[in-house]
């Protein structure tokens, strides 16, 4: 059973997921850094300083006016957060493009290096089967 568990870890689709996984955490962190910190504020900018996250409706419950998300909810009162929705559809679309831009990069570079092979095929002059094809018509002379 051992042997088996090795076996399995020791695939190339195994490793190659947790790598992907591994650097996925830490993209995450990036792009998560990039939405909250870059882009968000400049999205407050344009329309006025509104701040998403912090509306909301409360549903049951008393909470001060103008209390934050924070505050209400540790009231206990039951809320109504659309604000917070709001920031997590803005925050999914900014990093699904982020992460099609990445694709499209990789898939530009995989592209280049497979024109680069053929070109590389090509200008090695004719294959052997050219060869041999060329010296029987030459000897069937």
């Amino acid at each position: 059973m051992l042997k088996e568990f090795k076996d399995f870890v020791a695939k190339g689709n195994v490793m190659d997921m947790a790598v992907g996984i591994i650097i996925g955490a830490a993209f995450t962190a990036i792009v998560t850094s990039l939405v909250a910190d870059l882009i968000n504020p400049i999205i407050g900018l344009v329309i006025g300083g509104i701040d998403f996250s912090n509306m909301y409706a409360v549903l049951s419950g008393d909470v001060a006016a103008g209390a934050s998300l924070e505050t209400a909810r540790e009231t206990g009162a039951s809320i109504f957060a659309y604000g917070s929705f709001i920031m997590a559809i803005i925050n999914f679309l900014i990093i699904a493009f982020v992460v099609f831009m990445l694709v499209r990069y990789v898939n530009r570079v995989k592209d280049a290096a497979t024109e680069q092979e053929e070109v590389v095929e090509q200008a090695a002059g004719p294959s052997e089967l050219d060869l041999l094809t060329e010296i029987r018509d030459s000897l069937a002379k």
